[in-house]
């Protein structure tokens, strides 16, 4: 096999002959091959925008690698891993831990995609929230319904591969495999989570659902049983606690127990939505998307007065999303469908928030407290529902209130609220100045027509749960292993698969 990589225009390369006599002029070589995508890229820095094309190339004789299929040994009755959390670290980990011959025995305090996406319905349509099934909590995560960005920035390239090669084995298409920004959609990650729990339990695993941790009992170094729904208490050996950064009831449960949990620094801010047209003439220098293109993104980042603040899950072509997990919050997020042909573009704008921002930074509640602050606030100020407060972009920046609007996909609805009324000042300067910054790289960024929707405010979990580098396991709490977002450890879908992984292989080693 030899790698082979050139740059061509969008409509080469969707042109299969044209690629093959590209391949074929740099070989320099008569004899027949075949080839395969290995990555492909848009490089829109200059006017004629290209694409990077990589392809692996084989001879006729030589076979292409298959693609990573999980593989599951004989389950060790004696051997089992519970698993608090059925987001993509408590998938992935189930999956490792059945490759490994333990039994799962998962909890998700949700429901299942099918149960699930009525209450989601309820929320969009309504405005009301079911605390343990909504955008956050339920089958596949926060994830399942919020995107199915595959980027991320982990070094761990073949855990990487392995995650993508996953999903597309259940059903994913293997463009993410190629594409350097894979993108799933939410339209379609209901049925892949949904096929790998029923492959959890097909091949001898639990899940249980409506199962929600509200009791942790311990002896020494180690939790003895944990206590289901106030009345079911199981005994447990090695426990992975998967829970997600929303969970913050867990965050309590642990300190309640005198389980050790830290502040740690995350980010806060608002959801900024422009018309997607915009974006795309914007990045690619007055060409919309088209059949050879996809809808563009960007990436943004600056320094503020010693704080960095940055665009948070860029979602072309998409919905702004309610996310709040219990009643009197109201929290922002976006996603994207598979096409990304929504006539939005959205994404959060977040500053960096550390504990010695806050009030009591030596509490491990401080960011939680002050998340729960602003979630609250913009309850109250946006009409006490699901509605949010929302302001035009050159209104925000000269401090006026807005009087109307051009859109907005947020379905519960928006209220005109001045975003000086939400967030503190050492927020809304820094974001002023971010703009500014902003509309530099992207001239025409500050605009009414573009609307901010507030708070985007779960970018990340604001506590750390420690463990140990090398055991995993927490550093007190020797068969505790603390997982993924939750706990301070990942920060997307492939991450927190990767984590999961990780920590069922570190149960293995350490056996």
């Amino acid at each position: 096999m030899e790698e082979i990589s050139f740059y061509c225009t969008p409509e080469q390369a969707h042109d299969q002959e044209y690629l093959k006599s590209v391949i074929a002029k740099q070989r320099k070589k008569n004899d027949a091959f075949k080839f395969k995508w290995h990555k492909r890229s848009i490089d829109a820095r200059k006017k004629n925008i290209k694409v990077r094309c990589s392809f692996h190339v084989y001879k006729s004789s030589e076979s292409i690698p298959e693609t990573y299929k999980p593989t599951f040994k004989k389950l060790n009755p004696n051997k089992t891993i519970h698993i608090i959390g059925l987001g993509p670290a408590g998938l992935f980990a189930a999956l490792t831990a059945l490759e490994e011959g333990y039994k799962p025995i998962v909890y998700e305090r949700g429901k299942a995609v099918k149960d699930r996406i009525k209450d989601i319905g309820k929320l969009n349509r309504k405005g009301i929230v079911n605390e343990n099934s909504n955008y956050c909590f339920g089958e596949g995560g926060a994830g399942t319904y919020s995107d199915g960005k595959l980027y991320t920035r982990s070094k761990k390239r073949g855990a990487v591969q392995q995650v993508l090669e996953t999903f597309v084995h259940f059903g994913a298409n293997e463009d993410i495999l190629v594409e350097a920004h894979p993108h799933i959609g939410t339209n379609k990650l209901p049925r892949i989570v949904a096929a790998i729990s029923d492959k959890i339990v097909e091949m001898g695993g639990e899940i249980n659902f409506d199962h929600k941790l509200t009791g942790i009992n311990t002896n020494a170094d180690k939790i003895t049983s944990i206590e289901l729904n106030h009345e079911l208490t199981v005994s447990v050996d090695k426990i992975l606690l998967a829970t997600g950064h929303s969970a913050r009831d867990v965050f309590e449960l642990l300190h309640e127990n005198k389980i050790k949990i830290q502040a740690k620094p995350f980010a806060l801010g608002v959801r900024v939505e422009h018309s997607q047209e915009f974006i795309d003439k914007a990045q690619y220098h007055g060409r919309k998307s088209d059949a050879f293109i996809p809808p563009a993104s960007y990436r943004l980042v600056t320094q503020a007065r010693d704080k960095g603040v940055y665009s948070f899950c860029m979602c072309p072509g998409g919905i702004i999303a309610p996310c709040a997990t219990k009643n009197e919050e109201v929290v922002t997020n976006g996603w994207s469908p598979s096409k990304r042909n929504n006539p939005y573009a959205n994404s959060g704008i977040v500053v960096s928030v550390s504990p010695e921002d806050l009030k009591n930074p030596e509490n491990p509640f401080c960011g939680v407290e002050f998340q729960q602050y602003i979630e609250h606030k913009a309850w109250l100020s946006a009409g006490k529902n699901q509605k949010v407060p929302a302001q035009k972009l050159e209104d925000f920046m000269n401090d006026t209130l807005s009087i109307d609007f051009p859109r907005s996909s947020y379905q519960p609805g928006i209220e005109s609220v001045k975003m000086d009324e939400i967030f503190p000042d050492f927020i809304i300067d820094r974001l002023r100045a971010a703009f500014i910054d902003f509309n530099k790289k992207i001239p025409g960024f500050i605009t009414n027509d573009a609307v901010l929707h507030a708070p985007e405010s779960r970018t990340s979990s604001p506590i750390l749960i420690p463990r140990d580098k090398h055991s995993f396991h927490h550093v007190e709490i020797t068969n505790l292993y603390p997982c993924a977002e939750g706990a301070g450890y990942a920060g997307g879908i492939v991450s927190a698969a990767i984590d999961g992984i990780n920590c069922v292989q570190a149960i293995e080693r350490l056996k």
